[in-house]
């Protein structure tokens, strides 16, 4: 049953076992986090979304804290402001956080905060002289004086997918993440979860600005889940891949597949002219010739030997309708179930 409680002077509905967090945001509230992920359990560590309880001495974190009836919340006070403008601070102080050069410009979530909430005179501290530690998988590279420990990516990979490829070492400042090569599936859901430029993709660095691209949301064509997806399209061309949490069966979850499997689409080296080998050698043809040679080809096996000698190939790298089309010519054209994929060989 519904009860009530005071949200900025305003009385709100919620469902008990709701956060604070969860029913600001079904009433229109926005309050800021960091380290919060919908998809696992409140993590509380970026504290960002401390809010202002009446009777309780300290700000409560709004992402752990239950909602309780009859009580009396604000959170935007000076209170809570000065507190968020004094965490932004620290996490900008314990960090080198290269704006200008970071592939996260302009996607940041603490760079997005820091400009909100009007945080100034930052000094940057002398650049970490440390070389660039090799991640988990040479998809994605990491910047440890980029990382504000919000324990999101170890959540992500531990909690949310049971993979268990990413651990917390050390405490205080000199906790730092560390990957486990040997348990890494390459799913980059780390890389997706990640609110700073701690982690990026190794792909698509120095290709382009993401308010230079257009978003396009389509379906992953690599399996039959139906993965949802967004390309990040640049001069006509997939430079990345983006997805949100709320979308799709998947959720914002990719396999490697679907979050890196994109080079091939613009590469060189694909083929834009049909082959027809002669005397050894392959050489272009037109399409009508291309076409003709199968058909001939096919129809004269078929005669000689049945359907069921023919056998086709489907490609994770077509369409699904494409790869529709194909097996339907497969089984109505050419009368055979010899159908498969190239995800199982």
């Amino acid at each position: 049953m519904d009860q009530t409680l005071t949200l900025n002077g305003q009385d709100v509905s919620f469902t008990p076992g709701q956060t604070i967090l969860e029913v600001a945001g079904e009433h229109g509230v926005a309050i800021p986090t960091l380290c919060h992920m919908q998809r696992a359990e409140p993590i509380g560590s970026c504290r960002i979304c401390v809010v202002e309880v009446d009777g309780c001495s300290e700000l409560l974190p709004a992402c752990s804290t239950p909602a309780n009836a009859g009580m009396r919340i604000q959170t935007h006070s000076q209170a809570v402001m000065e507190a968020r403008r004094e965490i932004l601070s620290m996490l900008m102080h314990t960090g080198y956080h290269d704006c200008p050069i970071c592939d996260q410009g302009g996607e940041c979530r603490l760079q997005d905060l820091v400009y909100e909430y009007g945080v100034q005179h930052v000094p940057m501290p002398k650049r970490p002289d440390q070389g660039v530690p090799e991640y988990a998988t040479p998809n994605i590279r990491y910047w440890p004086e980029r990382c504000i420990l919000c324990l999101r990516c170890v959540t992500a990979c531990n909690e949310v997918l049971g993979i268990g490829a990413i651990s917390i070492q050390g405490q205080g400042n000199q906790a730092r993440v560390v990957p486990h090569p040997e348990r890494c599936v390459s799913c980059g859901e780390c890389l997706a979860v990640c609110p700073t430029g701690a982690l990026t993709e190794n792909l698509s660095r120095y290709k382009g600005r993401y308010w230079l691209e257009d978003r396009t949301q389509t379906t992953c064509t690599y399996c039959g889940c139906g993965c949802q997806l967004e390309l990040k399209v640049q001069n006509n061309r997939v430079i990345g891949i983006e997805t949100e949490q709320n979308i799709g069966v998947n959720r914002g979850s990719l396999c490697v597949k679907g979050r890196f499997g994109y080079e091939f689409i613009g590469s060189p080296e694909r083929l834009t002219t049909p082959l027809i080998r002669k005397n050894g050698k392959l050489r272009e043809a037109s399409w009508d010739q291309a076409l003709s040679l199968v058909a001939e080809r096919l129809g004269k096996i078929r005669s000689e030997f049945g359907a069921d000698s023919i056998g086709g190939l489907a490609s994770a790298r077509c369409t699904n309708e494409e790869n529709y089309l194909f097996q339907k010519f497969m089984r109505a054209v050419v009368g055979t179930n010899n159908v498969d994929h190239c995800a199982r060989l």
